[in-house]
């Protein structure tokens, strides 16, 4: 039985993935993907190395600042300075104007780092929060939230861009800037319980920033060696790298596809908000469903159903189709990811874990410039963005078969063995 001090950190541990949430919907996933392309005068290809770009500085950043985190026990310090960059990035998108690609290029690999980033340590604070045992559900909790927060913004911001002129705004553009605004706003307020209530279990370390950098690469250093002791862990990063790259790959890259096949900005944004509200119940039954079938079963039916959405968007030539492939994703998305965030946790050492998860974030985000890469480059040769999709089924083949060799229990027994 969780005591009211437990529920309290939970709740605002979850009320987290509410908050900054509300960038993956509006600027990731459905108004600046549209923006970027029909006011900054992008394309779909240009958006794709963008975030390719932003993956690789969240890579190269988060393992460094995962261990030095864990070291200094400030977990939730490092959470709040990248949610601070993501949510005034997101503020200063406003500025974007006709034409302003590259700043639009450059404010959102800002804002990609501060969520990225931010997400390392958010991740490493859930083995803080729960015990184990409550972790799958916990966890389920977080992403739909996440679902809940991120929908009801972007509704209030697809009010804002429909009905512009209803409320006195001079045209769309001035709608979509202003609904970058209120990302940033809506991410640092709903920030503001977690970074209250949650408590670290290791306490903070007092020493130069010197002196933290030095201890943070030297235990960096320590777990690529250290790394080899945890085979099961291993196996399960690798299957990990290829499934979140295709998954990462399909928020955001859905709705400038979708502009690029030539689907109406206002049905690509409504689709999408359908995802978040499908999400909501979906993640909380798929974390209900893990507790009672297995994780792992799970995860493999989300992979393949993931697979299924990326040959059927091949063929999707109507807003209809893209609102049905939007349900389809929103049943599947935030277990999937609530799933393998839950694994990961129960496969790596007591007192290493913002450490852990920045090395997977290092890893996963170094590999997750593949999928954008590989639609663009793609996308380039073929100059078919339908081909470019249908490249990315094979991100989740090569999941799908890796994943069939982890043995989750042996996994959490290894982690168990060395402390």
């Amino acid at each position: 039985m969780l005591s009211m001090d437990d529920k309290k950190q939970i709740n605002a541990w979850v009320m987290y993935d509410w908050a900054n949430s509300a960038f993956a919907t509006t600027i990731m996933a459905a108004v600046m993907p549209i923006y970027f392309i029909s006011v900054a005068g992008g394309t779909d290809g240009s958006w794709s190395f963008t975030q390719t770009a932003a993956a690789i500085v969240v890579a190269l950043l988060s393992p460094l600042l995962g261990a030095i985190a864990d070291h200094t026990g400030r977990k939730k310090t490092f959470l709040r300075v990248f949610s601070i960059i993501g949510a005034s990035a997101s503020v200063a998108m406003a500025f974007i104007g006709p034409g302003d690609m590259w700043l639009a290029s450059v404010l959102v690999v800002i804002g990609m780092v501060g969520f990225g980033a931010g997400n390392t340590f958010y991740d490493a604070l859930l083995g803080d929060v729960t015990s184990p045992a409550q972790r799958e559900r916990v966890s389920a909790k977080g992403y739909a939230m996440g679902y809940l927060g991120g929908g009801v913004l972007l509704a209030v911001n697809l009010g804002l861009i429909l009905g512009w002129e209803a409320i006195g705004l001079p045209d769309k553009t001035a709608a979509s800037q202003i609904s970058f605004v209120t990302v940033g706003i809506w991410w640092f307020v709903f920030s503001l319980p977690l970074f209250r209530r949650v408590q670290e279990t290791r306490l903070a370390r007092e020493g130069t920033v010197g002196a933290h950098i030095k201890t943070g690469a030297r235990r960096l250093k320590e777990t690529f060696q250290r790394i080899k002791r945890y085979p099961e862990l291993m196996k399960f990063m690798l299957a990990y790298w290829f499934f979140f790259d295709g998954i990462n790959t399909i928020i955001v890259m859905a709705a400038s596809y979708g502009t690029t096949i030539g689907i109406e900005s206002d049905h690509l944004i409504a689709a999408l908000l359908i995802t978040q509200f499908v999400g909501f119940p979906a993640s909380l039954l798929f974390g209900k469903l893990a507790d009672r079938l297995g994780s792992k079963k799970m995860l493999y039916s989300s992979l393949v159903i993931y697979l299924i959405i990326v040959v059927l968007g091949y063929f999707m030539t109507s807003a209809l189709h893209f609102y049905l492939l939007a349900c389809m994703v929103g049943l599947v998305q935030g277990g999937s990811q609530a799933t393998s965030r839950s694994i990961f946790s129960k496969m790596i050492p007591s007192g290493r874990n913002a450490e852990f998860f920045g090395f997977l974030s290092f890893t996963s985000r170094f590999f997750s410039f593949g999928g954008p890469l590989v639609f663009g480059l793609v996308k380039l040769i073929s100059d078919s963005s339908r081909s470019a999709l249908l490249a990315v089924a094979f991100f989740f083949v090569a999941g799908i078969i890796l994943l069939t060799f982890v043995n989750l229990a042996k996994g959490e027994q290894e982690a168990k063995q060395s402390i």
